[in-house]
């Protein structure tokens, strides 16, 4: 298992290496999974699965309040001291800590403590979109959790998830919340044109149902071993031609063949003189490619004033 070295807690952007807590990342990615499936199977289904994201707080991620059999409650992540919360509006708390353990253990604790104050979710137990997905009660491979990992993570994406908000505030038309996908791991805003779009041929029923509107979409993942970076990214989908040629900010920014998508490195951002502003010259910058290309209504977006 990787370790990591002593982190100060310092730094707006730490480091964040994928190659030194990836342990850690697939452990905490299906920590977010079963709690996002929670949230899944006891909401109502929204366009673009708009119910199935987690929310970020100053402690970490949530789900956000919703019911069970009565009982009106929320689950949230806190990568400060480590643990989740399953909090009812009737005063009651469980607590399930984070800590290195199987995640099998880890949803085994979980689903006594909702099955214990009455809640009785129901969702297939398998993670989704990941290769060679493992049953959660069956999952003794990811078992890594370095605290101070979980922690770095999370404060990078305290800091993307105020950027992301402040892109989305110059949109006048439809657009999503800031949140954060548990399938794919990633922190994103999704703008929308307001006309449909043809999901692709033999999509599956994820696909089927998030690609039936023109967007552009714009967020942050940690990395993955296809991709191990961490990166800002933007796409425009339907994919207009030739958008791959397009001049986008900041110049480290680029479009990249291996994700189909433009990317910013992460620790470009992080070395930039403002990574805020280079981070919404490329939230904005790639907005404006796709936006043109696909011909979207101008009078959308509202014009930037830079501080």
């Amino acid at each position: 298992m990787n370790t990591v070295g002593r982190v100060t807690g310092v730094e707006a952007w730490p480091e964040l290496p994928y190659g030194d807590w990836y342990e850690t990342l697939e452990t905490l990615h299906m920590v977010t999974q079963i709690v996002g499936k929670v949230r899944l199977s006891l909401t109502p289904l929204e366009p673009q699965w708009a119910n199935v994201p987690l929310h970020m707080t100053a402690r970490g991620m949530t789900t956000t309040p919703m019911a069970s059999d009565g009982v009106i409650f929320q689950v949230d992540i806190d990568l400060i001291d480590h643990q989740v919360l399953i909090s009812t509006a009737g005063g009651e708390t469980r607590r399930v800590p984070l800590k290195a353990r199987p995640v099998a253990a880890f949803y085994a604790e979980f689903m006594s403590n909702l099955s214990a104050i009455g809640i009785a979710p129901s969702f297939q137990p398998v993670p989704s979109e990941v290769s060679d997905p493992i049953p959660f009660a069956e999952d003794t491979v990811h078992s890594a959790y370095e605290p101070d990992w979980a922690n770095r993570f999370f404060k990078v994406l305290s800091q993307a998830d105020l950027v992301l908000k402040d892109h989305r505030s110059r949109f006048r038309g439809r657009t999503s919340p800031v949140h954060f996908f548990w399938g794919t791991f990633d922190l994103a805003i999704t703008r929308f044109s307001g006309r449909p779009a043809e999901p692709p041929p033999n999509a599956g029923i994820i696909h089927r149902l998030s690609a039936d509107a023109e967007q552009i979409c714009a967020g942050f993942w940690p990395g993955s071993e296809k991709f191990p970076q961490a990166a800002f990214f933007s796409y425009t989908y339907p994919k207009p031609a030739g958008i791959e040629e397009q001049a986008i900010k900041p110049s480290q920014a680029s479009w990249s063949s291996s994700l189909g998508e433009f990317a910013l490195l992460y620790d470009d951002v992080r070395r930039s003189a403002s990574p805020h502003e280079a981070i919404l010259d490329f939230c904005e910058s790639t907005y404006a490619a796709g936006a043109r290309l696909r011909g979207w209504d101008p009078k959308l977006t509202v014009e930037r004033t830079r501080q």
